[in-house]
């Protein structure tokens, strides 16, 4: 594998992390999920070449689909959907947010050191990446409240948890890849519909607005 191409590829996975947190506006938000789908698409081509494998292969071409075409056709298609542009009220501040990336990409690089001291290939070397992506998906989820926004976040979990298993774990069966496409979608889906039912009631789709439902 071209070490120079997959620590490009792991750069740029990282880098749309944090340009997630330090962007607000939910059209930007897609727009570097984009990116980073074509970066973890990268990374899993990579994979393939260096095995050699028809299956990897085809798993690569899966993630390139969803993670670059579908899914952010499909956050396009909600977010046409409501007049929000913009997460307006984070729970933390962009800098608080920066700096928090910073602290858990540093807990990442220092929880993985057992693994890559285990095998210090340059791809278990480029593991953290995946890890710290994982962990700021996390951090966005639970600091944003628009459903795009939390959306977002729980997409960066899985193409962190996706980058862990092509540079830890020598990547993700088939089969694996076809279960977890489907959740993906089946959660867009979902989140289509609550944006639609939460504009609607509420006129707006901040979250914080479900606490009504309860009364």
């Amino acid at each position: 594998m071209t070490d120079q191409l997959l620590n490009l590829a792991c750069g740029l996975f990282l880098l749309t992390a944090i340009g997630v947190l330090w962007r607000r506006e939910l059209a930007a938000l897609i727009t570097l999920l984009t990116v980073q789908g074509a970066a973890l698409t990268g990374i899993a081509v990579l994979f393939a070449v260096d095995h050699r494998h028809p299956e990897a292969f085809v798993v690569a071409a899966m993630v390139g689909v969803l993670k670059v075409g579908v899914l952010p056709w499909l956050l396009r298609r909600v977010l046409a959907r409501v007049p929000e542009a913009r997460e307006t009220a984070p729970l933390v501040n962009v800098a608080a947010s920066l700096l928090a990336a910073a602290a858990l990409t540093l807990l990442a690089y220092a929880a993985a050191r057992p693994l890559v001291n285990l095998a210090p290939s340059p791809t278990a070397r480029a593991a953290p990446v995946g890890l710290a992506v994982v962990l700021i998906g996390f951090l966005l989820a639970a600091t944003r409240r628009r459903a795009i926004s939390q959306i977002v976040g729980l997409l960066l979990i899985d193409n962190g948890v996706a980058a862990v298993a092509f540079l830890a774990t020598g990547g993700v069966p088939l089969v694996v890849e076809l279960g977890v496409s489907a959740d993906l979608l089946l959660a867009v889906l979902v989140l289509q519909v609550l944006t639609a039912r939460l504009r609607a009631v509420f006129g707006r789709t901040d979250l914080d607005d479900l606490r009504g439902l309860r009364d």
